[in-house]
């Protein structure tokens, strides 16, 4: 398993594998999925297994407490305070072989290279418990987060040196 920077034709493997990932959701399309990795190609990602793209993350550089809505095109902000994790999906050829905690231990190591305190994220179809496994604390925020499920939850680690 390696991870590695999405290049222009790993596009329709991403999609395909938003849409195993997230039934319960509609897919964001693929202008949405490109303009959070132009906002930051550095934190975006595919895991890579036997030369297939078998999961990939999208995060970027974003201001707390306000994740951008589903579907919303992104442009880069000017005074980040958190890496926003929108995704680590993963395809059912990736699970059990250790690629979450590879691309998670890869933000962490971003987060950290860019001097954020926390990384934030939107918990969704029940994986707020994964989530919490991994440290992360919900945090209540004024923000609509009616683009997602009903389950969305908000949610914080703080990177403390």
């Amino acid at each position: 398993m390696r991870l590695r920077s999405i290049t222009s034709t790993d596009w329709n493997e991403i999609l395909v594998i938003q849409e195993e990932c997230y039934p319960q959701i509609e897919p964001e399309s693929l202008e949405v999925l490109q303009s959070k990795w132009r906002v930051s190609p550095q934190t975006c990602f595919v895991m890579e297994s036997d030369n297939q793209v078998v999961g990939y993350c999208l995060a970027h550089p974003w201001v707390a407490g306000s994740p951008p809505a589903l579907e919303q095109l992104l442009i880069a902000t000017d005074r980040p305070d958190t890496l926003y994790l929108h995704d680590i999906a993963l395809s059912s050829k990736a699970q059990g072989k250790g690629a979450g905690n590879l691309a998670f231990n890869a933000l962490v190591e971003q987060a950290r290279e860019r001097n954020l305190p926390c990384i934030s994220l939107v918990a969704v179809q029940g994986a707020d418990s994964y989530w919490r496994r991994q440290g992360f604390v919900a945090h209540p925020i004024e923000k609509s987060l009616d683009s997602y499920t009903a389950d969305a939850c908000y949610m914080v680690l703080a990177l403390n040196d």
